[in-house]
């Protein structure tokens, strides 16, 4: 077995530490911590690789295309796909799921507008511009959600062209819901009858299932696919995504690759075989009810936030049923401390399920602190 260098060790052991400490304090970005896969670790052992699609054989075969499948399978439901028409992949991550959402679309429906509000994650515009789609940006409400009346009016000055909405289950810093009744409404209303929806739903695409009152987001609201990342809610070691779209879509799409035996209707061709594993594990050990319990904690957590920051004086914030508090940005020992996300003078804390209260408490005292240095 190679060994590494004194030199090296220290640098291993060195990362480990800084990771260690870094990963105490994190409130601003959407990411799950609370996860125990000592038991898989057996499996680090072998290049797991799930190449091509993972409902069709492969002659590669050190893979885990039964776990994925169940993956799916468990998705499909809460997301109430059609049972006979949804197909679907573990992803790298959301990026990858929402290209695979606008590559779809564009296959359908080559001469479309893409419509995006303004509040839509960064990676979108540039997948369209990877993807090479003509796109609009339409305003955003204050909350952070679109704003209907600029999108129907700017799909009725284009209403010549196919309709494809990137519509937002969660935005980055406020986690705002796109409506997809009011969309499918605005497109009934201007009669425009070849569209196609992608909804983002990043980190709240995996929650909105627990909520109520359920948000429009899914295939039975209307959505054509959904992107989801499984290392946010869930969590998870390395990125993932679950990717879910009709089958009857994917199949205009599809093709045989003699090289791998298999059908090749994924974006990446060779895919991580170790995340729908850990994605497995979670959701079997965890079960629907284990998901519920993590949402009405963070649920609880949010709002202990919320009240907390108005305590002090804050003006804080949050959309209804959502695990993102929004307050003007603190100073910048605390947003550094604390690792939060800031944009335009606002930053947010987001209560993933291993946030709890004590915290909470400690960022407040922190924040106070740095108010009576300010005061004097």
């Amino acid at each position: 077995m190679n060994r590494l260098s004194a030199e090296d060790q220290r640098k291993l052991e060195s990362l480990c530490e800084k990771i260690e400490t870094n990963t105490r304090n994190f409130l601003g970005y959407p990411v799950s911590k609370d996860f125990d896969y000592s038991e898989l670790v057996n499996l680090l052992k072998f290049p797991i690789n799930n190449l091509g699609d993972p409902f069709a054989e492969c002659t590669y075969a050190v893979d885990s295309r039964e776990m994925e499948r169940e993956v799916l399978e468990f998705f499909a439901q809460i997301f109430r796909a059609p049972k006979s028409d949804w197909w679907g992949y573990v992803t790298n991550g959301g990026s990858e799921g929402n290209m695979y959402g606008l590559y779809m679309a564009r296959e359908l429906h080559p001469k479309g507008m893409v419509y995006y509000s303004a509040a839509t994650h960064y990676s979108v515009h540039k997948n369209l511009h990877l993807l090479n789609m003509p796109n609009i940006v339409i305003r955003t409400q204050k909350n952070g959600e679109i704003d209907y009346e600029d999108l129907s009016n700017t799909i009725r000055m284009n209403r010549h062209m196919p309709v494809i909405i990137m519509a937002n289950i969660g935005t980055t810093m406020t986690e705002a819901k796109d409506d997809i009744n009011k969309i499918k409404a605005i497109l009934n209303d201007a009669a425009i009858q070849n569209y196609y929806i992608h909804c983002d739903g990043a980190l709240s695409g995996s929650i909105s299932p627990f909520l109520e009152p359920r948000p429009a987001f899914d295939f039975m609201d209307g959505a054509d696919s959904i992107a989801v990342s499984g290392h946010k809610f869930i969590g998870s070691p390395i990125p993932s995504g679950v990717l879910l779209v009709k089958k009857s879509h994917r199949d205009r799409i599809a093709r045989s690759v003699a090289y791998i035996g298999s059908l090749d209707t994924t974006i990446t061709g060779s895919r991580n075989g170790h995340s729908p594993i850990f994605l497995w594990y979670a959701i079997k050990t965890l079960g629907y009810e284990g998901l519920k319990k993590r949402v009405e904690h963070s649920l609880k957590v949010a709002n202990y936030v919320e009240e907390r920051l108005k305590s002090i004086g804050i003006e804080a914030w949050r959309n209804p049923n959502a695990i993102t508090v929004v307050f003007p940005q603190p100073h910048e020992m605390v947003r550094k401390k604390w690792q939060l996300a800031s944009e335009k003078g606002w930053s947010h804390v987001i209560c993933m399920p291993n946030v709890t209260e004590q915290q909470i408490d400690e960022l407040i005292s922190d924040i106070q602190k740095q108010q009576e240095v300010v005061l004097k």
